[in-house]
């Protein structure tokens, strides 16, 4: 582009001052000897022409040295635009892979809940089968195999679990001192898991122990009704994250009754012995067949995927002529 600004200044200065000197002389001459200095601007004129001839054809937009230079900027346009278009592309399909995974994952984990609701019933309804198909309770895991995959259920019985709701305080605080607790430890969340449950409590010992909570950071106190769920056992004073996870498979708000011996585990049955000897008011002779049951099914798919129903099922008649009442349904604490 320099170039074609030099040689359109040069074009242009050099036709200039000869015209002017021209037309002074022939001012000067009075217009004669005319046919020595006509040649003069002629020749001008050519140069200029072929001049401008020249810079026309270096510098007119379809010129060689425009051309060129339209199309490098074209080709970084297009370059460019490619670039573009292929990150576009690229973010598109990874996005397109990662929402098909995360699909594929759903799909994966809702075949494998309903196989584990599925696997629930199936269950429950073997237990009320009284023919050859009827499955104990308490006995091995059974397997069912499903389309893409296999359940495993475990039947237990609740019937030897201690109700923080119902059991004596000579109890639960030989439960608190097999799961690990210390004596003083366990006699003191003992204690406080009755005053917790205790709808009357003295007015004076409601006082003294609203005051410990306090003391201990605590913004509530008992508030003297059954416990809703064992995760509430945690607010208790005294009452440790680690002493309650140890303490939770042994318990049920579900069994109304005393633990029932033949199906306690060994912890529970160890706890019932010593607090036998201490509290005269735990039953040793209840062996009655177990009113309530716990079913898990444990669904596995064959791409891996999982899902663990966990359900409390009380066997027995209901007001709206079903054999059976479900009291909890979810899945097992982690």
């Amino acid at each position: 582009m320099l170039k074609c600004v030099q040689l359109m200044a040069a074009t242009s200065n050099t036709d200039r001052p000869r015209s002017s000197r021209w037309a002074r002389r022939r001012q000067v001459s009075g217009g004669t000897n005319t046919h020595r200095h006509v040649a003069r601007p002629e020749a001008s004129g050519a140069a200029r022409a072929v001049a401008e001839r020249l810079v026309a054809r270096v510098c007119r937009p379809g010129g060689r040295e425009s051309a060129q230079t339209q199309r490098g900027f074209a080709l970084l346009i297009v370059l460019w635009i490619l670039v573009l278009l292929a990150l576009l592309v690229t973010q598109l399909t990874a996005a397109g892979r990662v929402e098909a995974r995360i699909a594929a994952n759903l799909r994966s984990g809702a075949a494998a809940e309903a196989a584990a609701d599925g696997a629930v019933y199936e269950a429950l309804f073997h237990v009320l089968d009284g023919s050859v198909r009827h499955w104990n309770i308490g006995g091995a895991p059974h397997q069912v195999r499903i389309a893409n995959g296999v359940v495993l259920i475990r039947i237990r019985s609740e019937a030897g679990k201690v109700n923080p709701n119902t059991a004596s305080e000579a109890l639960l605080a030989a439960l608190l001192r097999n799961v690990g607790a210390d004596p003083q430890s366990a006699a003191a969340v003992a204690a406080a898991i009755i005053n917790w449950r205790t709808r009357d409590l003295p007015p004076q010992l409601v006082v003294a122990t609203t005051a410990e909570y306090r003391a201990a950071g605590r913004e509530y106190g008992p508030p003297g009704a059954p416990f809703q769920s064992l995760d509430e056992l945690g607010l208790v004073l005294g009452m440790t994250p680690e002493l309650l996870e140890r303490l939770i498979p042994h318990l049920s708000i579900y069994q109304d009754s005393n633990p029932v011996p033949v199906a306690a585990d060994s912890i529970v049955l160890k706890a019932i012995t010593e607090a036998a000897g201490a509290d005269s008011d735990v039953d040793l002779g209840n062996t009655g067949a177990a009113p309530v049951v716990s079913i898990t099914a444990e669904a596995r798919e064959a791409d891996g995927s999982s899902f663990i129903r966990h359900a409390i099922i009380r066997i027995q008649p209901t007001a709206d002529g079903r054999p059976y009442q479900i009291l909890a349904w979810g899945t097992p604490a982690s």
